[in-house]
């Protein structure tokens, strides 16, 4: 398999399958694909190695059962992906002693050779106040996955010892080896009137720890108010539909 990763802000990831060679991916990522690339979907732990585990963990959070899988049946094939908001897609390389875990939503496509996942946070505190709830997405075996999230991405690679205070739902992932916990930014003027929330997100390596500029509620949120501003007719419908009769209205 080969890939490359095009584009900013909005970026597709275009993968070459050799024959035989397969990837899954999440339901609705393809953009495209060549007449030689065979598409099925399948219920996750389906040619999976039975991991049937996993799959009822997704049911259990609320996401699909089922992945779609892409294999060339003829010479080189390609498949093209994409996510479903302006951000970047990042390939990460993970094995038996380096799993990786990310938000819900992150995932964009996988070698047939990795294992997916639900991780289930162990501690109250970033369950409840972590931005994701209790549940996070889990990539182990050995292979490469490739994951999506809002904005520019910023990386670290966290030594014994180092952490970091991170915006509430800024975390796009981490590798397992990384403790993650929530805790109460602290003075109640901050807390207040800081305009961060009440919680931080306490990050401690070791490990690569990977942020995004741009979350989607605070996309909903912004497009919101733009369609707010607007007024009149266009606000009644709400949200990107708002937004965009505002722009075609203006030039009545």
């Amino acid at each position: 398999m080969e890939y490359r990763i095009e584009g900013d802000n909005l970026q597709i990831l275009r993968v070459n399958l050799g024959e035989g060679e397969e990837v899954y991916a999440e339901a609705g990522k393809m953009v495209y694909k060549t007449f030689n690339i065979n598409m099925e979907t399948k219920m996750l732990g389906e040619g999976l190695g039975g991991k049937l585990l996993g799959a009822l963990k997704r049911k259990v959070a609320g996401e699909s059962l089922f992945t779609t899988h892409f294999t060339s049946t003829k010479g080189i094939g390609e498949v093209g992906f994409a996510g479903e908001f302006p951000g970047r897609i990042e390939a990460i390389e993970v094995s038996e002693n380096k799993k990786f875990l990310a938000q819900r939503d992150a995932f964009i496509c996988a070698e047939i050779s990795v294992d997916f996942s639900i991780a289930f946070q162990k501690k109250i505190g970033a369950g409840l106040f972590g931005g994701e709830g209790f549940i996070l997405e889990k990539f182990g075996g050995n292979g490469l996955v490739f994951i999506h999230a809002g904005g520019d991405f910023v990386t670290f690679d966290l030594k014994e010892g180092e952490g970091l205070q991170v915006d509430t739902g800024s975390i796009v992932g981490f590798e397992d080896t990384v403790d993650y916990d929530v805790q109460f930014v602290g003075g109640i003027k901050t807390a207040l009137f800081g305009g961060e929330g009440l919680f931080l997100t306490t990050l401690k390596g070791p490990g690569k720890v990977i942020l995004q500029t741009l979350t989607l509620s605070k996309l909903r949120r912004e497009l919101g108010t733009m369609s707010g501003r607007s007024g009149g007719e266009h606000s009644a419908g709400g949200g990107i539909g708002s937004l965009v009769g505002s722009f075609f209205g203006s030039e009545d």
